[in-house]
């Protein structure tokens, strides 16, 4: 790629890509040498009581750190790291204390992946990724605080995530007051009695195995045995997120499979209403703030237990109204009772089509779960595939009728969501109906259809009918189904068959990952199994070294393998010899690792006070940058910049371990993050020769409305940009060729910065030369003098600056860079009119400049005569008084088409204004006398004739 110059000679002190290169070096190396970004705190070794912003307001801005991957920058990324630089510039031009930094979420797959392939140790080539990235940023020119990046791999760092991790761990949810609270006073009120145990028993009088069971299982985080999405192919666990819909893993396309593991789990769903209902404290896109609640999915019903042979099944349903048609029930595969409810043989009179055609309960499910555990959930709750199940070989009793229903197992059930359990009614559920036709069972209708329906399954409103039980006292029948809802639940609890209940779409978050690069969990385990939380004092616990960093993989479709972690191997690790107050111990050591999402659920917080080695964020320096900013704010960073594809990932986890650290006391503000804007993606074309393989995007050429490589054509394709599709760009080639200024002026000029756009590179030279243009505006091309003059601006040049800088302000603060690049382009288009530029146009336009080409508005800033950085000169301010039109212009209509135009004072009355307009299209009229003539102020004038 090379410079687009002009041809022929070339002035001497023209604005070239040499001279963009040397210039941006030049003061890059000053920005870094004198600290012109850094950010003072209130207090700590970061405060500065002599900075220029010190004391002022405060501005928080956020970029969603990046995973450096080895191939670096291209194009793409970016965008919203310039977006929020120009954003974050401009506001500290504005007079505010402003905090912009960078760090980088650096434990993951990729890197151990390519350790693992390579033999490289993963800090080896992370750190070096990293250290691309900081080149890569710095000479885009970001403005950020240097003294607060910080790395999720460093140990200060992962020193404080698992600090973190023992808060929660250390804590349980109280229902009543509706917040985290510290594990201690729960069991300070179970020993005080005023909270009972849960069989009622004195807690003196239990066992110490048995009071450790009660609080393990009101823990935060905590062991459980459930439900997982078992990666054969990568050898770990995966979260939902991390699974993609036909039930692959989002890296590595390998097939993932449920399967009951121990693992660590966060109670996340403790929180599901909070989470949802400070939504609505955040300034968010709607969108995001939906997709959050739908993940949530909040549910109101009633839990119902059917009693069993074994132990009482217990369900969830949003129609505890409908319960009198319950036929049957339903269980995941996977459902804890299963193996205790199916016999060893048929009950006599079971019917053939309820066996599967095996020779025993037993052996039905066993086969069943098999054929189960290889579909994906989306496969196994899709409407449209037939309905398949067994019986178990048992019966339970359903509460209000007394009547035994069967119990059967059904890949459309799933042992994550409610309680892996479903009453089923038939008569109002179109699966549930489908099922029963196919074994026979049982329909019910407990819900009068409204007139005309002639369909199956009723999912209407409508009168209970079929639903009383008069030796019971329950009687349900021509209720409302809200009525209904409120009797049976009332009936259930004072019978204690139930309960009224809110569930959640959410699942508690799998917490666990049986990897090596990440953070080991500050956990060991006694002699006895227990869980036992590392002190404070022994933290970080450091990642050993490794001779494999892989974990054992498996044939991609061997459901029935187990994990075996990398950290396992390193007996000497493992297996430890420690005194945690009681005198020396034996201890094994937690041996799987978090997941990558640990450290992003609270780096913002480490930004704030990055040498602290006391605490992991000082409270006043955190009160300062995220408190609230009133009564009932819920404080978090001023702006949060990135991609929409982490509305619910990273963000609902982040949310989650902030309102953790909340309850507790350890910061002032109840969400990370009060606003969030989500930038669009950069698009490429890529091109596809008649073979069908991809070519080298930047030697294609269009002729003639087709594109072609050398005489061939080829196809052109829309959409990513990356290696494969051969049509990366990067930015050091633009660099390279242009100068970063114009890189960053081009990505803000191509189209609102939430709206995704497609990458051109021929279209570059439009920013190249509007900074040349604005550069020929002070500076004289062949001489190197100002070419700027003391002398007053006229008045027309005069009143389109102010203009500009009216509208430049108001774009800046609502982020719309393109349009505010597009006012100083018709400014600094204004000037080259002139014979020479005015200093007071001049310096308003480096200034408003400077967030946009930093380093070009720098030099030009020097060179005007100032001394001093302009990151902190003052932005400019619009004199209202010039804002205002002397002169308004109106086109005039005449029954709809435009048959003239007046120009007059801005002030002028509706009567002048029609008589102007009426003696500008008199010739027009051709005599015809107006019947009506319209006035839209300062906008037009309609004749009708």
């Amino acid at each position: 790629m090379s410079e687009a110059a002009p041809a022929g000679d070339i002035p001497p002190y023209r604005y070239t890509a040499a001279l963009a290169d040397e210039i941006e070096r030049r003061w890059q190396d000053t920005w870094e040498r004198e600290g012109t970004f850094h950010a003072p705190n209130p207090t700590g070794p970061l405060a500065d009581p002599d900075h220029p912003r010190a004391g002022a307001e405060k501005l928080y801005v956020l970029d969603m750190f990046p995973y450096p991957s080895g191939a670096g920058l291209h194009v793409g990324h970016p965008l919203g790291y310039i977006g929020t630089d120009c954003f974050a510039r401009y506001q500290r031009m504005a007079g505010r204390n402003v905090l912009h930094a960078m760090g980088f979420d650096a434990f993951g797959l990729p890197a151990e992946q390519y350790a693992v392939q390579t033999g490289t140790h993963p800090r080896t080539t992370t750190e070096a990724n990293v250290a691309r990235y900081k080149e890569q940023l710095r000479r885009l020119g970001m403005a950020h605080d240097d003294r607060r990046s910080v790395a999720t791999i460093d140990t200060d760092f992962y020193r404080w995530t698992q600090w973190i991790f023992l808060q929660v761990f250390n804590s349980w949810y109280d229902q009543d007051a509706k917040k985290a609270r510290p594990v201690a006073e729960l069991i300070a009120e179970f020993a005080g009695g005023t909270r009972p145990t849960p069989d009622g028993r004195p807690w003196a009088e239990l066992t110490v195995a048995e009071q450790r069971k009660i609080v393990d299982d009101h823990r935060l985080a905590y062991v459980s045995e459930a439900p997982v999405n078992w990666c054969p192919g990568l050898g770990t666990v995966l979260a939902n997120e991390e699974v993609t819909a036909d039930g692959r893993s989002d890296r590595g396309n390998f097939p993932v499979f449920k399967r009951n593991l121990k693992q660590w789990m966060m109670r996340i769903t403790a929180y599901g209403d909070r989470l949802l209902e400070d939504l609505d404290t955040l300034d968010w896109p709607e969108p995001i703030k939906l997709m959050q609640r739908n993940w949530i999915g909040r549910s109101q019903g009633a839990h119902i237990d059917f009693p069993t042979a074994v132990a009482p099944v217990r369900v969830f349903t949003t129609r505890p109204d409908t319960v009198f048609g319950a036929t049957y029930m339903v269980l995941a595969p996977e459902h804890e009772l299963v193996d205790a409810l199916a016999p060893a043989a048929w009950p006599e009179g079971t019917k053939d089509a309820w066996t599967g055609g095996h020779t025993s309960p037993r052996a039905a499910v066993e086969a069943y779960r098999k054929a189960a555990a290889a579909k994906t959930d989306l496969e196994r709750q899709s409407d449209t595939k037939e309905k398949t199940g067994v019986f178990v070989g048992a019966y339970a009793t359903n509460p209000v009728t007394g009547g035994q229903v069967p119990i059967f197992i059904a890949d459309y059930v799933l042992a994550g969501y409610g309680t892996g359990a479903i009453m089923a009614v038939p008569a109002q559920d179109e699966r549930d109906w489908a099922f029963a036709e196919v074994f026979d069972l049982p329909i019910v209708r407990t819900v009068q259809p409204a007139d005309g329906f002639d369909g199956k399954a009723y999912t209407g409103d409508g009168p209970a009918v079929n639903s009383a039980a008069p030796d019971r006292g329950l009687d349900l029948n021509g209720l409302g189904v809200a009525d209904a809802k409120a009797a049976i639940i009332a009936w259930l609890e004072a019978n204690g068959h139930g309960t009224g209940a809110v569930t959640y779409r959410l699942r508690d978050w799998l917490f666990s990952r049986q990897r090596y690069w990440g953070e080991p969990f500050p956990i060991v385990y006694d002699e006895t199994g227990a869980t036992i939380a590392l002190p404070e004092e022994m933290l970080p616990v450091e990642l050993p070294e490794v001779d494999d960093f892989s974990p054992k993989t498996f044939a991609p479709d061997d459901a029935a393998s187990n994990p075996e972690t990398p950290l396992s191997r390193r007996r000497d690790w493992v297996e430890v010899e420690l005194d945690l107050g009681d005198g020396p111990k034996r201890y094994t050591r937690e041996t799987n690792v978090m997941p990558q999402w640990a450290g992003s659920c609270w780096y913002e917080l480490r930004y704030l006070d990055p040498t602290n080695s006391d605490r992991f964020v000082d409270a006043e320096n955190e009160r300062y940058w995220m408190g609230p900013r009133a009564e009932g704010d819920c404080g978090g960073t001023d702006l949060y910049v990135g991609g929409a594809e982490h509305a619910v990932l990273h963000l609902l986890y982040a949310r989650f371990w902030h309102k953790v650290l909340y309850d507790l006391g350890h910061v002032s503000s109840f969400e990370p993050y009060r606003k969030l804007f989500n930038q669009g993606m950069i698009q490429a074309y890529a091109y596809v020769d008649p073979r069908g393989s991809y070519v080298q995007a930047e030697e294609v050429v269009e002729r003639d409305g087709a594109w072609f490589l050398g005489d061939e054509e080829v196809r052109r394709e829309y959409g990513k940009m990356g290696k494969s599709l051969k049509n990366v760009v990067t930015p050091d080639d633009m660099c390279a060729a242009y100068g970063a200024d114009t890189f960053r002026v081009y990505e803000m000029s191509m189209g609102p910065l939430e709206v995704s756009r497609p990458w051109e590179t021929r279209a570059v030279v439009g920013s190249y030369r509007f900074l040349q243009r604005v550069w020929r505006a002070v500076v004289d091309e062949q001489t190197g003098e100002l070419r700027v003059t003391d002398a007053p601006a006229d008045e027309a040049t005069r009143r389109l600056l102010h203009k500009v800088v009216d509208g430049v302000r108001g774009d800046m603060e609502g982020i719309r860079f393109n349009t505010a690049i597009a006012k100083l382009i018709e400014l600094t288009n204004a000037l080259t009119r002139l014979p020479a530029t005015p200093r007071e146009v001049a310096e308003p336009l480096v200034l408003m400049l400077a967030p946009f080409a930093p380093h070009v508005a720098e030099e030009l800033w020097r060179r005007l005569g100032h001394d001093a950085s302009l990151a902190y000169a003052d932005f400019p301010v619009a004199d209202a008084g010039l804002l205002v039109a002397e002169t308004v212009t109106y086109p005039v209509q005449i029954n709809g088409k435009v048959r003239g135009r007046v120009e007059v004072a801005a002030d002028a009355s509706e009567d002048d204004v029609r008589a102007a307009a009426l003696a500008a299209v008199e010739s027009a009229l051709a005599g015809k006398a107006p019947r009506k003539v319209i006035v839209i102020k300062d906008r037009m004038v309609s004749v009708v004739a």
